[in-house]
């Protein structure tokens, strides 16, 4: 799914579905936007997996050094790292089965995203989980 795809009601309904979200690329420095965009969304009831092969833990949660290693069910893979480095995450979401691919602000990869979108995943590129979530589900906050 591209950006623009998905009407007001269809992003309300996605963030009433997803459950939990593995953050790869999650950063346990405050300062760091995947830090305070994950805070968000624990703060929202999501539960967070962070995936960071750099660090031991965050938030007192496990980090998991690639998405293979994760041992439950993901609803959506929130990547926090350059688009260049899109595909394979994109290609281990689709071998662990993930329901979704988020990719935030400045992070697209067309031809990772049509891969996604052939496996079955919905697909948001370029924008930010915590900002769409905020935008579209203004009445329960």
């Amino acid at each position: 799914m591209k950006i623009g795809e998905k009407s007001r009601m269809d992003y309300k309904n996605y963030f009433k579905e997803i459950k939990t979200i593995a953050v790869v690329g999650l950063s346990d420095k405050p300062e760091r936007y995947s830090y305070q965009v994950a805070n968000y969304l624990i703060k929202q009831g999501f539960r967070i997996i962070p995936v960071n092969p750099n660090i031991n833990s965050v938030f007192g949660l496990k980090s998991h050094k690639s998405l293979q290693e994760v041992s439950e069910p993901i609803d959506v893979v929130d990547i926090f790292r350059r688009s260049e480095f899109v595909a394979p995450i994109v290609d281990e979401a689709i071998k662990i089965g993930a329901k979704s691919i988020w990719m935030q602000e400045g992070v697209s990869d067309e031809a990772a995203a049509a891969k996604a979108r052939s496996a079955g995943l919905t697909v948001i590129m370029n924008m930010c989980m915590m900002k769409s979530h905020k935008q579209f589900n203004s009445s329960t906050l």
